[in-house]
């Protein structure tokens, strides 16, 4: 039998989710900062890259959350 469908904690789990992103987004750059000249141009592309997707993704979880309050 399949379980219920609970969603009473999505919005709380969307802000974790959301927040980790930030977190790893921050960090990226931060790891941008101190060592940009000693990594790859091909590197740093990937890295901004990311992080792009990463914005993306946390404007998305804002939505989704304000769907979800």
């Amino acid at each position: 039998m399949a379980k219920p469908d609970n969603r009473a904690d999505n919005a709380r789990k969307l802000r974790n989710a959301a927040d980790n992103t930030l977190d790893n987004l921050e960090e990226a750059e931060d790891y941008l900062d101190e060592h940009a000249d000693e990594i790859s141009p091909q590197e740093r592309e990937a890295i901004s890259d990311k992080n792009a997707r990463r914005r993306h993704s946390v404007k998305r979880f804002e939505e989704e959350i304000e769907d979800e309050s």
